[in-house]
């Protein structure tokens, strides 16, 4: 099960970032990726575990206050150095990490294919950030509203978070089935796949719902859902402790994941069945 740590603020991002990683080590994982902003759009990822991540990057410049970084389990692509997360689009402008599985990749590649795009890797994740790529090719729009596009196009799950070096001081993170809360601090915020990377430095969260898009900016918080209708973020308080989140209050891992099997049956069908509208939409069978 692939983990989500983003930051934004006025703390060194790397540090917090690595650290969010380990939290999150418990989920199972076959690489590690972190993303910084400071000059430029930098990314650093390994297959292994985080601590061969960190070994690999001895002597890089590590600075930036904006980041984000990723666990992965593989489903689409061998575990492997550039199968990893973040991944970026075709002119390296936009970087983006990703939980879940984009259910028509193949047909959205076929297209990007047929338009010049070319794939440096086997994953759903890379065909989803250039789609926003050529969106943004194609309309000129920003990044926010390129997302938001891109999305409305997606069958799937999905939590993700993208960086873009022509817009800084600005992360964008959405979900749809797959988890994601945003941690509320004093002049910066925080990103992860569950709360234990995010304790450490406030207890206040905002988890998000399906289809929603937040526009995260130290100082600024914008969530709007895929329709584009701005959404007003309810804040709450975390009363549990670190040690109580890590195993979910449970006494051992393997009794936590016991119990959450009919949450995660629930999550697998989530962007899958559509019981409004009277359908079900599986990948590959019509």
């Amino acid at each position: 099960m692939c983990g989500i740590v983003g930051y934004i603020g006025y703390r060194e991002a790397w540090p917090v970032i690595i650290k969010g990683l380990q939290r999150l080590e418990y989920r199972g994982y076959d690489s590690a990726g972190v993303a910084l902003m400071n000059d430029q759009l930098r990314i650093f990822k390994k297959a292994g575990k985080v601590s061969d991540l960190k070994d690999s990057v001895e002597g890089e410049v590590l600075t930036g206050t904006a980041g984000m970084g990723h666990t992965r389990w593989a489903t689409h692509g061998e575990p492997s150095d550039r199968n990893s997360h973040p991944h970026t689009s075709g002119d390296d402008r936009l970087a983006i990490i990703h939980n879940g599985i984009i259910e028509n990749y193949s047909s959205l590649k076929e297209t990007l294919l047929s338009r010049g795009h070319s794939f440096k890797s086997d994953t759903d994740t890379e065909v989803l950030i250039h789609l926003i790529e050529d969106i943004q090719q194609q309309t000129g729009l920003e990044i926010r509203e390129a997302v938001r596009i891109a999305l409305d196009k997606v069958i799937g799950a999905y939590a993700i978070v993208i960086m873009d070096k022509d817009e800084p001081g600005e992360l964008i993170a959405a979900r749809k089935g797959s988890p994601m809360v945003l941690g509320v601090g004093d002049g910066e915020y925080f990103i992860a796949s569950d709360a234990s990377p995010i304790i450490e430095y406030t207890k206040n969260v905002i988890y998000l719902n399906d289809n929603e898009i937040a526009c995260i900016k130290r100082d600024e918080l914008l969530i709007k859902n895929i329709d584009n209708t701005v959404q007003i973020p309810y804040v709450q308080e975390l009363e549990l402790k670190l040690e109580m989140l890590e195993k979910g209050g449970f006494d051992h891992f393997m009794l936590k994941e016991i119990f959450e099997q009919p949450r995660s049956i629930k999550d697998c069908m989530r962007g899958r069945i559509y019981p409004a509208e009277g359908y079900v939409q599986l990948g590959g069978i019509k």
